[in-house]
């Protein structure tokens, strides 16, 4: 089970108590996009093994939306942040690349 801790409130409780929004820093497409570019954001989706960049919200705490770096096969939560943060912070990716030194970072 996922152990996580909200950016915006400060609870740290299990992951049935957030609910997961899919991948992070994806580049949204919308009006006056190409058809291709928008079905490639709406349905082509990253699913790696190791180092994801993920949505959540505190559904069932503050509701609010948050980011968080987490290894898929292990489930190691490296840290959350804000939504509204464009890329993960420093200190997050040095907490990956202590645990994972050869991560290659996001692509």
């Amino acid at each position: 089970m996922l152990l996580l801790t909200c950016p915006c409130c400060g609870v740290s409780a299990e992951e049935t108590e957030f609910s997961n929004g899919g991948e992070a820093h994806l580049k949204r497409f919308g009006p006056g996009s190409s058809d291709a570019e928008y079905e490639a954001y709406m349905f082509a989706r990253k699913n790696p093994r190791g180092v994801h960049f993920e949505r959540w919200r505190h559904a069932f705490g503050c509701g609010k939306w948050f980011l968080a770096a987490r290894c898929t096969t292990t489930l190691e939560v490296f840290g959350t942040y804000p939504a509204q943060t464009l890329e993960p912070p420093a200190e997050i990716i040095a907490r990956i690349k202590a645990r994972r030194p050869d991560w290659e970072g996001l692509k």
